[in-house]
């Protein structure tokens, strides 16, 4: 589908012109919507725009990074949009230029659908026909942006229900909880730092027409950006602490079972040896003949047993 916003001469709106009748010179500025678009749309990127073939290839084949390149006068740029529910990356390409603003996704995405509509009620309100394809490119990007958060604040939730959890769950579901989180902390950083390096070049670039009258906005999506950075760093240092807490904790039960079995061990080691001895089968043996015999061993193993529990518990190995 493919869908048109034009701004007249007289700067007033027109809708859904097909682009055989669309002539950019009649026109201050247009915005062309590829969304899920057919081959034989995608194909009028080269046939009606004239792009570059590389920009093309980039458009129809493998996700691209995040990124900024310049054809003569057209600024191409690679954005990433986020499934919240799935941190799933979709692709949006933008071709931009002082009079026409090309975007194209192979989904339909809600974050275009919400620019578009706040482009169409700025321009039905008079507003938006001097910002032209920069502002309304703005408007993607911020609606982009602006989706992260929501991803972002999800994971801290989790996180700090995490902390208070910690007590009631056993070490291996909380383990497996950490390292989950830590994963879809690293899915949201592949994604937000290649758009904060992007929104960077966009806010220094020299090459874009008008950039510096709205480069004020650009700026707030880059200090978005930033932000968003520092929040994912911040988090997965909680995470990683998480994780030592818990693995120190495990250890330390580790350390009390093992401290535990080995008292026992050691007390009835000599109680193994004395049984070893006297279970012997040998024939002459003094202490076998001895008619107390039974029962003075039974009170020698008795009060040694006793005495290694009094000695281990004097040193704590108890506590």
């Amino acid at each position: 589908m493919i869908r048109t916003l034009a701004i007249g001469k007289d700067h007033q709106l027109q809708l859904d012109i097909p682009l055989t009748d669309l002539r950019l010179d009649e026109y201050e500025w247009i915005w062309a919507d590829f969304s899920e678009p057919t081959e034989e749309e995608a194909a009028l990127l080269e046939i009606y725009f004239h792009f570059h073939p590389l920009a093309v290839e980039d458009c129809l084949y493998v996700l691209q990074r995040p990124k900024l390149d310049y054809y003569e006068d057209v600024q191409f740029l690679v954005l990433h949009a986020l499934d919240p529910d799935r941190l799933t990356v979709e692709e949006v390409d933008l071709f931009m230029s002082r009079r026409f603003l090309v975007s194209y996704h192979k989904t339909r995405l809600e974050e275009i659908d919400q620019a578009w509509e706040r482009i169409v009620q700025y321009a039905r309100e008079g507003r938006i026909w001097a910002r032209g394809t920069l502002g309304a490119a703005y408007t993607v990007m911020d609606k982009l942006v602006d989706r992260y958060f929501p991803c972002l604040f999800k994971i801290e939730d989790e996180l700090a229900e995490l902390e208070n959890r910690s007590r009631s769950e056993s070490v291996e579901e909380l383990m497996n909880q950490v390292f989950e989180l830590r994963s879809r902390l690293l899915k949201l950083r592949r994604t937000i730092v290649p758009m904060r390096d992007l929104m960077y070049r966009v806010v220094n670039s020299e090459h874009i027409q008008g950039q510096g009258e709205h480069k004020a906005y650009f700026t707030d999506i880059y200090d978005h950006l930033l932000k968003l950075s520092d929040m994912i760093d911040a988090d997965r240092e909680m995470t990683a602490d998480l994780r030592d807490s818990y693995i120190s904790l495990n250890s330390n039960r580790m350390n009390t079972i093992m401290k535990t079995l080995t008292v026992i061990t050691t007390i009835f080691m000599p109680l193994t040896l004395i049984a070893g001895i006297y279970g012997m089968n040998f024939s002459f043996m003094p202490e076998l003949g001895w008619k107390h015999g039974y029962f003075a061993v039974l009170v020698l193993m008795i009060l040694l047993g006793s005495g290694m529990i009094y000695w281990f518990s004097r040193r704590g190995w108890f506590k």
